[in-house]
């Protein structure tokens, strides 16, 4: 059984809200840290059967690549209640995957709300 998916630009957004918890990998073909990475993250994935471990193949999908500003791969994007909760650029060791999804499980997602719609009031603040 696969126990990650492959999601393109057209599927990203609908992945990401409809879940609870979603772990992005951005990889290409041609990066060797990308297959590197591949089994640790299919291998965590496998332990989580309740979260979304997606794919995004950068080559394929740049329009998504470039919307999310992913500068070098492998990215990792972690979403929780559709926010956007972690991003780290180069592989992960498998512990660390580990730390970080247990972690993710354990957000306090009011504080995230809060702290989301401070940023934007300041934003706003400074575009005014």
């Amino acid at each position: 059984r696969m126990t990650t998916v492959d999601i393109t630009t057209a599927d990203f957004e609908k992945t990401v809200t409809d879940n609870d918890i979603v772990l992005v990998d951005f990889w290409a073909e041609w990066c060797g840290p990308c297959k590197a990475f591949g089994p640790v993250f299919e291998k965590v994935s496998g332990k989580n059967p309740e979260l979304t471990f997606a794919k995004v193949d950068t080559d394929a999908e740049q329009q998504l690549g470039a919307m999310l500003q992913i500068q070098s791969i492998p990215t990792l994007m972690a979403f929780r209640e559709g926010i956007a909760v972690f991003r780290h650029s180069g592989a992960i060791p498998e512990q660390a995957l580990d730390d970080l999804v247990e972690q993710i499980k354990g957000l306090d997602m009011d504080e995230v709300r809060k702290a989301v719609e401070e940023a934007q009031a300041q934003q706003g603040d400074a575009q005014g």
